[in-house]
C-alpha cells in the first residue's frame, strides 16, 4: 500500500486538546469486521462485549516528565529539551531533542531550574534536531532523577498548544502504569478507569500486562510513498512468562484476546512462536505493521482515532480492514468524534 492511501481531511477542531471529564465516558465507536456494522457507544459500554476468560493485553509503560525548559549559557536564550532516553546511567548521558535546534552547539551549557540547580553540557550533535547531553551533577543518582522529576513537564504532544496543567500529570497516564520509560502515553489505555477494570474482572475477564516504552518514533512522519521503505525507530519492550500464560490460555479457549492500543499490538506481534502463541521477550522492536498483514495473537483491539498518514492508522487499517476503517473514519468525522491523544476510542471486533 502507498502513503497517499492514508490521506484524509481532518478538521483541526476535532483534535482533542483536553481529556474527557471522566476516563470511561469518552465516546466509543464499535466496528464489526464480519458484518461491517458500526455502532456508536460510550466507552464503559465495552463491558457488554466481553465476558468470562476473555483477555485484555495492557501496556503498563509509565510516561516520565520528559520536557524540560532551560536557558543557554551567556545569552540566556530559552531552550526546550525533550528527554528521549537515558544512554548511560553512570555518566548521566541522555539522547534528547532541543528546540530551537539551530542555536545549540557542542560544548554549550544549558541551565535548568529557578536557581540553575541542574546543568547540562552538549557533547554531540547526532541529527538535525537530536543531541546528546551530559548532565553535570555530582550527587547520588536517585537525587538526580528526583530533580528531573520535579523540573520536568508532562510531555504532551506538540499539537496541544497549551502548557501541561496539573491534571495532565494524572490523565496523561494509564491507571495501570508501572514501569517508567515512555515519552508518550499508550493512549488507548487512558479510557480505562479502575472501576471499569474491576467490573471487567468481576465478569471473569483476564489481564496480561506487557511493557513497550513508547518513543517519538511511533509518531514520526512517514516520508516515503512506498511503505516498505519506511523504517520504524526501535522501542524497548518486555513480555513476561506470566503474561504469555494468561494470553495463551485465552487463545487455547478460543476467547477474545483484545490488544489495548497499537503499542500493545506491536509488542505482541514482535514475539510470536511458530505455533501462533505469545512468547516471552526482553529487548527492542522496530516492527512496522501495515496492510496487508496477518495478525497472530489478538482478535480484537481498542485504539484511538489517529491522524492522516500516521503509522498508527496504518496498523489499525491492517487489523480492521482498509476499506472498513476508512469508512469508519469518515463516520467519525461526520459524528464529530475527537481524534488523537486525548480523543475518543474505537473497538474493533
Amino acid at each position: 500500500m502507498k502513503l497517499s492511501q492514508f490521506k484524509f481531511q481532518l478538521p483541526e477542531s476535532l483534535l482533542a486538546t483536553h481529556p474527557a471529564k471522566v476516563r470511561d465516558e469518552s465516546r466509543l465507536m464499535v466496528l464489526h469486521r464480519k458484518t461491517g456494522k458500526i455502532e456508536h457507544k460510550v466507552f464503559k459500554d465495552i463491558l457488554g462485549y466481553f465476558g468470562e476468560n476473555d483477555c485484555f493485553i495492557l501496556n503498563n509503560t509509565k510516561v516520565f516528565p520528559a520536557r524540560l525548559y532551560g536557558n543557554k549559557e551567556k545569552t540566556g536564550a530559552k531552550i526546550e529539551v525533550f528527554l528521549l532516553r537515558e544512554l548511560n546511567k553512570e555518566s548521566k548521558l541522555w539522547d534528547v531533542l532541543v528546540d530551537p535546534a539551530r542555536k545549540i552547539r557542542i560544548g554549550n551549557k544549558l541551565y535548568f531550574g529557578e536557581d540553575d540547580n541542574l546543568v547540562a553540557e552538549v557533547i554531540d550533535n547526532t541529527t538535525s534536531r537530536g543531541r546528546t547531553l551530559r548532565f553535570l551533577y555530582d550527587g547520588p543518582y536517585e537525587e538526580f532523577r528526583s530533580i528531573i522529576e520535579s523540573l520536568g513537564n508532562t510531555p504532551l504532544p506538540k499539537y496541544i498548544k497549551r502548557k501541561a496543567e496539573p491534571m495532565d500529570k494524572e490523565r496523561y497516564q494509564t491507571v495501570y502504569a508501572k514501569h517508567e520509560g515512555a515519552v508518550a502515553a499508550p493512549t488507548a489505555g487512558l479510557h480505562f478507569s479502575r472501576e471499569l477494570l474491576k467490573r471487567l474482572e468481576l465478569k471473569g475477564s483476564t489481564f496480561a500486562e506487557v511493557t513497550l516504552h513508547v518513543g517519538l518514533g511511533t509518531f514520526r512522519t512517514v516520508e516515503v510513498e512506498d511503505l516498505t521503505k519506511h523504517k520504524m525507530d526501535s522501542e524497548q519492550m518486555h513480555i513476561s512468562q506470566e503474561a504469555c500464560a494468561v494470553v495463551n490460555k485465552a487463545i487455547g479457549l478460543r476467547k477474545k484476546v483484545c490488544a489495548i492500543g497499537t503499542t500493545s499490538m506491536r509488542a505482541i506481534e514482535s514475539s510470536v512462536s511458530t505455533n501462533g502463541e505469545l512468547k516471552p521477550y526482553d529487548g527492542w522492536t522496530n516492527k512496522f505493521v501495515f496492510p496487508p498483514y496477518d495478525f497472530s495473537i489478538a482478535n480484537c483491539m481498542v485504539t484511538n482515532f489517529h491522524t492522516p498518514e500516521s503509522t498508527l492508522l496504518m496498523m489499525v487499517s491492517a487489523f480492521g480492514g482498509y476499506d472498513l476503517v476508512m469508512e469508519a473514519y469518515q463516520s467519525a468525522i461526520k459524528e464529530k468524534y475527537k481524534f488523537y491523544t486525548y480523543g475518543d476510542a474505537m473497538l474493533i471486533l
